[in-house]
């Protein structure tokens, strides 16, 4: 339902609670989804201008979802939930927005069953609570809701090749489809029941954030688990001690020039031949891609049970064949590790293994102030590498490039 506004907006609301059934034919055969929302409600004020919702909300009372495909099924239920979704103006262009969601009650049955790996196993999940958070800047909306307008209207093939230049133009008046997008997908209280045991999390959250089109990009993930349990039916008794409790990694990217490569290919589209872009093309691009040394990048991230943490960031990026990277791993706690794997060594093999294996990494180990261990290793293009200064592996032979292999004269 829709209705005028004398502030130019619109009013526009639905009551409509879908269910159905889809089938297909996916890569592992013939596949079969139901669905069916109840109670579904939507209300929202639609600005032109933004060409966007300035404002709304959507609750439902709760959804049904099985899929079933040859060697997997699935059985999802979620009990009431809602949305809220908001937008203004970016001082850059485009629009602004935040979107909120919570559901409750979220179950999952997954029964896999694969007879050509032996792979048989059923698993269940829940979650009393599951929240969607995300933000963007300077999403172009209008941009590309013209974008899609031109590719819905154009259905004749011979009409695009015509229309090239027009497709290129609204491509380009896209970029960078936004400025920064970050979103965050949290289970409270989460519960998975396998075959082997429980796990368990008392908050389980991942997250991505990425630029738009940009010279210089950055993307990023995290995932983040506190308070987890894992079955210690499963593992030796003296491992218990050591299991993390808490996890927050964190990595991504830098340098990730897709600004210049759209925009040579946007610039390269010539819709009148045959594949319209050069064979190869892709080659040209990724190696422009890897010209401007795009970066993997470890953030400050951590492990810990108790009083054991370890922390680790670094740095990487590919010059050449063979990678370059600082990577900085910090332990607090380290004796206790090694006390764990000393006392379990005297009756366990795999744990006397460990246990020296520890006593060696120890002896690569800077002891910093507040007693904490810490290794800072350092590899380079040219196959060397370092710890804490230390050589651990020299460069290679003169004479070979920097895969290793002898270099061609």
């Amino acid at each position: 339902m829709v209705k005028p506004r004398k502030d130019g907006h619109w009013d526009v609301s639905a009551d409509v609670s879908p269910k159905g059934s889809i089938d297909f034919v996916g890569p592992e055969g013939a596949q079969h989804i139901d669905f069916s929302v109840s109670d579904n409600k939507f209300t929202g004020v639609y600005d032109p201008d933004l060409a966007a919702f300035a404002s709304a909300t959507g609750s439902m009372a709760g959804m049904t979802m099985t899929t079933r495909e040859p060697k997997q099924q699935a059985d999802v239920t979620v009990g009431p939930g809602t949305a809220v979704i908001v937008s203004t103006k970016s001082a850059n262009g485009g629009v602004d927005f935040t979107v909120t969601e919570k559901i409750t009650n979220f179950a999952e049955t997954i029964k896999v069953n694969d007879p050509k790996s032996g792979l048989s196993f059923p698993a269940a999940v829940k979650a009393p609570e599951l929240s969607v958070d995300a933000a963007g800047k300077g999403l172009r909306t209008k941009p590309l809701l013209d974008l899609l307008a031109f590719i819905v209207a154009t259905d004749d093939a011979a009409k695009f090749k015509a229309d090239g230049a027009e497709f290129k133009s609204l491509l380009t008046a896209a970029l960078p489809l936004w400025e920064r997008i970050d979103g965050t997908y949290g289970f409270k209280d989460l519960v998975v029941e396998s075959p082997v045991g429980k796990f368990g999390a008392t908050q389980l959250n991942t997250a991505v954030g990425m630029d738009g089109i940009a010279k210089e990009g950055k993307i990023n993930y995290a995932f983040k688990v506190s308070g987890l349990t894992i079955p210690q039916q499963v593992l030796p008794s003296w491992s218990v001690a050591l299991l993390p409790t808490d996890i927050d990694l964190n990595f991504g990217g830098a340098n990730i020039d897709l600004d210049s490569m759209a925009k040579k290919t946007i610039e390269t589209l010539d819709f009148s031949k045959d594949p319209p872009l050069p064979a190869d093309f892709g080659n040209q691009i990724s190696a422009d891609f890897l010209a401007m040394t795009p970066k993997a990048i470890l953030g400050h991230s951590t492990i810990k049970n108790g009083n054991i943490e370890i922390a680790m960031e670094g740095e990487m990026t590919f010059p050449g064949k063979k990678p370059r990277a600082d990577v900085t791993i910090d332990i607090t706690g380290y004796d206790k590790i090694v006390e764990t794997l000393q006392t379990a060594a005297k009756t366990d093999p795999q744990a006397a293994q460990y246990f020296t294996g520890a006593l060696a990494i120890k002896g690569f180990g800077k002891t910093l102030p507040d007693g904490r261990l810490e290794w800072v290793i350092n590899t380079k293009a040219d196959g060397s590498v370092t710890v804490n200064g230390a050589m651990l592996e020299p460069a290679d032979p003169v004479g070979t490039d920097n895969s290793g292999e002898e270099a061609t004269p």
